[in-house]
């Protein structure tokens, strides 16, 4: 078996990432990645402007407390004022410009107004309370990384310096299907034996949320000749065929047997808990080299194993240049003292009091830990934990994004 680590620098290895660029307006662009790194074309803020409400002065004019002083004028944001005379005070609103001859703003809140002029109770000093021109971005810097997953904060960074549309990478174009005679979808009558087809709902989401373009080919039947089938029919036109089940080493799972004839399988066996059957290959048909990806069928196995090496595979072939999720160190406040001499991802979930519980049954088919826990234990092989010890935890907001 493969060790995590080789795992998944093979599968790195493997991604082959998208060159396709769209551009597209920055209103649209959250959650795509872009695909050149962007420049400012002017400065941010443009020009001097007030942080706060309250009159502009020239500091030479303030000398004592309550200085009284002429109000010449109110500059709202959106308008520009004139050139401050000496001795008087413009009103002045957050964001408005500067006017000329004026060094600083005095809050609202130490001024007290009186028909036409008002009293500094403060001695200003020079800058107080101005925000600079090109104090926030500067003409020409870098505002945005190629190969930054777009947030809603990027996004509005490139707004506020103009910037209307964005290159970016078109969509990832994933076939999954599902394997198991066994398999029925919600609505269907159960019969003995069978089970609700719950993969299919986790990991069409799980792909959505990575801004995947996904093609449901369905569930295909415990068959040699359908399996070899589907893989053809999957690897039209699309970048990665992703499947859940049938690749373990029973007589009826075909997954592994059907990419070899289709084309090869470079990963089969990892060892970690849960999500030891793991296969990655590549599909030939029409010319096309098409990346192929098989899961285990038990749902938490297929849970953990996306989050942890498909995640960073479909991030890699989006062109996203960071894909490695944040950990910290909590610290456990539970016994773990059989641990497995595969690497473990244990479903956990931050308490009160600042550390880490585990959830009881962390067996492969228990999907209810998964949703119990806000993230995963990454405990290395053969480690067992003890209450106070220190653990590495991996939130699923790091890995769901």
């Amino acid at each position: 078996m493969q060790t995590f680590e080789e795992a998944l620098a093979g599968l790195l290895a493997g991604a082959k990432a998208l060159t396709e660029v769209c551009s597209l307006p920055t209103l649209v662009t959250a959650g795509r990645v872009l695909a050149r790194a962007q420049l400012a074309p002017l400065d941010s803020p443009p020009l001097d402007n007030s942080a706060m409400d309250g009159y502009a002065v020239a500091v030479a004019d303030v000398r004592r407390l309550a200085t009284p002083l002429p109000v010449a004028q109110r500059i709202a944001a959106g308008s520009v004022g004139v050139r401050l005379q000496p001795g008087t005070a413009a009103r002045i609103f957050t964001g408005a410009p500067i006017p000329a001859g004026a060094d600083a703003v005095v809050m609202q809140e130490l001024c007290q107004h009186t028909a036409g002029e008002v009293l500094i109770n403060h001695l200003p000093q020079a800058g107080e309370h101005i925000r600079r021109a090109g104090s926030d971005i500067a003409t020409g810097s870098e505002i945005l990384a190629a190969g930054q997953l777009l947030r809603p904060q990027d996004t509005a960074l490139a707004a506020s310096v103009g910037i209307a549309c964005l290159p970016v990478f078109r969509r990832l174009r994933v076939a999954v299907f599902f394997t198991g005679d066994e398999l029925r979808m919600p609505g269907e009558p159960l019969q003995a034996g069978t089970i609700y087809n719950a993969n299919r709902f986790l990991l069409t989401a799980l792909l959505e949320r990575l801004g995947c373009e996904v093609r449901d080919h369905g569930q295909v039947a415990d068959d040699l000749a359908a399996t070899r089938q589907a893989l053809r029919d999957a690897a039209r036109d699309n970048d990665l065929i992703l499947t859940s089940g049938g690749v373990s080493v029973g007589e009826e799972d075909h997954v592994r047997a059907a990419v070899e004839a289709e084309g090869r399988l470079e990963t089969w066996k990892i060892a970690i808990k849960p999500g030891k059957p793991l296969a990655f290959g590549r599909v030939a048909t029409a010319g096309r080299d098409v990346a192929f990806i098989g899961l285990p069928g038990n749902p938490v196995s297929s849970f953990v194993t996306f989050l942890m090496l498909v995640r960073p595979f479909l991030l890699k072939m989006q062109g996203v240049r960071r894909t490695a999720p944040q950990s910290y160190l909590l610290r456990a406040d539970f016994d773990w003292l059989r641990p497995d001499a595969r690497r473990e991802f244990l479903r956990a979930r931050n308490n009160a009091e600042g550390g880490v519980d585990l959830f009881p049954n962390q067996g492969s088919a228990v999907l209810t830990s998964a949703v119990w826990g806000d993230g995963l234990i990454d405990n290395p092989p053969q480690q067992a934990i003890r209450r106070g010890d220190m653990v590495r935890f991996v939130p699923f907001s790091e890995l769901l994004a």
